[in-house]
């Protein structure tokens, strides 16, 4: 057994992998610089077995300063920001980062919302384009242990 960077001439083999899983995706596009990490496993014939490929992805975080915040029904504070501001915010802040992050070759976001907030928030994100993915069970692996 042989734990290898993968090379073009692997391509046939990992695509076999591939299909042979039976999974609903298609097969990456491993020329695509977003794959930071592709190795593969090879037995004692040289024949790949296996393969692990590392594609980058992004986590979103929203940071807001809510001392500006309006002030609820019955509570003495100047009104200093509406609700309305705040979301016309959000939605430049939204079309820009989407831009960004598109100029910077990235194909996803994600964003995993506390509970406090998921419920309306998470509509928030729906009407602007976001999906909530419960199809596949996400997992992490803390690779620093001083996250």
């Amino acid at each position: 057994m042989l734990v290898r960077e993968y090379t073009e001439a692997d391509l046939d083999a990992l695509r076999a992998m591939h299909a042979s899983q039976g999974f609903d995706y298609p097969f990456p596009e491993l020329a695509d610089p977003i794959f930071v990490s592709k190795l593969v496993v090879e037995d004692d014939a040289g024949t790949p077995v296996m393969a692990s490929l590392a594609r980058l992805t992004c986590e979103m975080y929203l940071l807001m300063d809510r001392s500006q915040e309006a002030s609820k029904p019955g509570q003495s504070s100047t009104r200093r920001v509406t609700a309305r501001q705040r979301y016309d915010w959000l939605l430049a802040l939204h079309a820009a980062g989407e831009r960004d992050l598109l100029a910077r070759g990235l194909d996803d976001a994600h964003a995993w919302l506390p509970p406090a907030v998921a419920k309306r928030f998470g509509r928030r994100l729906e009407a602007l384009g976001w999906v909530r993915d419960d199809a596949w069970t996400p997992y992490c692996r803390r690779l620093n242990s001083g996250s």
